[in-house]
């Protein structure tokens, strides 16, 4: 049977899985349901008013969905990973509690107006309340983040007998991988939400719908997503040159670098085998990583051999950051291909419609394999050079955590089932009032 500690990282791996796929929509529709209220309010344009109806009900389904993964996720540092709090504690504790206390109640408190006081309150009340719950949901992943990548890159810390006590509250929060990490899943919510958006409508289009604002919807998050893929693949290098620097034990795992060399190449596949050191099978470009990770052609790129027995597990960390790549260029060609026959007007081929639809949730692929990237690139440590996993574990029977396991990832197959059923139901069934598109451009 597999250990404790492996059950663990399974139960906290799956939790954080279900998890973070709900906020990388809301973080960003949020901001999207914002953009139609206001262009509703300056316009007068109903069709930007029955976008925001449509929209703001997948929006609270997702809402309801992230909260309740996140408390069960939170649970999870006391009963599978108590050497965590009691080791840094004094640093994670306060974070966890700034997301709550700044964020979490601001989206609670106007949720509620955002939701049902449309009618109930003026327009331009009903926009502020969509502008705080939107700000609340970034407000949440920017402490989230701060918490995450003080755990890859800490410092402003000491330690005393054994725990860690906070010197600078300052250095912890921008601590040398925030603003890269921050930027990066910004960006990646954006991209999550923009494809699903785009599928959900083209989902519509392919039905027959003849709404304005579907119409509309489908344009403008082509266009977003469009907009914002090179921006994405602009920062995944800016956060690249930051592992290197900060994590390059990380990096060389992500490249299947093994030894310390000069003209590094590119490895577009291969099979990483621990036991040989070396990849099997491997197709490489000769000296392009050398190229992009140091910006010279025989520049030097520490391996995996310079670190010792520290080093993660480099398959999975190898293969996922090839699925966030993979998925990265896809986005790339459907959103410029799709941008470019929208082009003055609202309307795509039936393939690019399809093609849609197929990527309504590859925002999901890429997030989930560039945080597995993130947290496993991170191993054998909980928290880098400060707290080993294998020292936080919890020391109750692998049973115990096998059957709270199993009953997880049964609750969650169910639970995103159902999601993902309710939102094509909805989909179906939308009964948006026709408008025509006006001054929605």
């Amino acid at each position: 049977m597999l250990d404790t500690l492996v059950l663990s990282r399974i139960q906290f791996a799956s939790n954080i899985t279900f998890h973070i796929l709900f906020p990388t929509i809301t973080i960003a529709l949020g901001w999207f349901l914002f953009y139609f209220k206001l262009k509703f309010i300056r316009t007068n344009d109903a069709v930007w008013n029955d976008a925001y109806k449509f929209w703001v009900k997948v929006f609270a389904l997702t809402f309801a969905l992230g909260v309740v993964s996140g408390i069960t996720m939170s649970f999870q540092f006391g009963t599978n990973w108590p050497g965590y709090m009691k080791t840094v504690g004094n640093v994670a504790g306060p974070l966890l509690a700034y997301e709550v206390l700044t964020a979490f109640f601001l989206e609670a408190t106007f949720l509620g107006v955002m939701l049902f006081g449309s009618n109930r309150v003026s327009q331009k009340t009903h926009l502020v309340a969509s502008f705080l719950v939107a700000f609340g949901t970034s407000l949440s992943a920017f402490w989230i983040i701060v918490l995450n990548s003080w755990m890859q890159t800490p410092q402003g810390y000491s330690i005393i007998n054994g725990i860690v006590h906070a010197d600078s509250w300052m250095e912890i929060i921008f601590n040398p991988s925030m603003p890269y990490r921050l930027a990066h899943m910004m960006t990646a919510s954006f991209l999550t939400a923009a494809f699903f958006v785009a599928g959900i409508s083209a989902y519509r289009s392919l039905r027959g719908s003849s709404s304005a604002a579907n119409a509309l919807t489908l344009k403008f998050a082509v266009t977003v997503a469009a907009a914002l893929i090179p921006v994405q693949i602009l920062l995944g290098d800016m956060h690249g040159q930051n592992t290197l620097e900060y994590q390059p034990a990380k990096l060389a795992a992500m490249e299947g670098i093994w030894e310390t060399s000069k003209n590094v190449p590119a490895v577009l596949f291969a099979i990483p085998d621990a036991s040989t050191k070396s990849n099997l099978y491997e197709i490489a470009i000769p000296n392009l990583a050398s190229l992009y990770l140091t910006h010279s052609w025989d520049g030097e790129v520490k391996g995996l051999d310079a670190f010792g027995k520290d080093i993660p597990p480099v398959l999975p960390i190898f293969f996922a950051f090839r699925i966030m790549v993979g998925v990265g260029v896809l986005m790339l060609l459907i959103s410029w291909v799709s941008y470019w026959r929208m082009r003055g007007r609202y309307e795509l081929p039936k393939y690019l419609k399809i093609a849609l639809v197929g990527m309504t949730f590859s925002g999901w692929v890429a997030v989930v394999s560039g945080w597995y990237v993130t947290e496993i690139g991170r191993q054998p440590f909980l928290v880098s050079g400060v707290l080993r996993t294998v020292d936080a574990v919890t020391t109750v029977s692998n049973s115990m955590v096998f059957s709270t396991l199993f009953m997880y990832l049964l609750l969650y197959v169910g639970l995103l089932s159902a999601y993902i059923w309710i939102v094509f139901y909805m989909a179906r069934k939308a009964d948006l009032p026709e408008a025509t598109l006006g001054n929605a451009t």
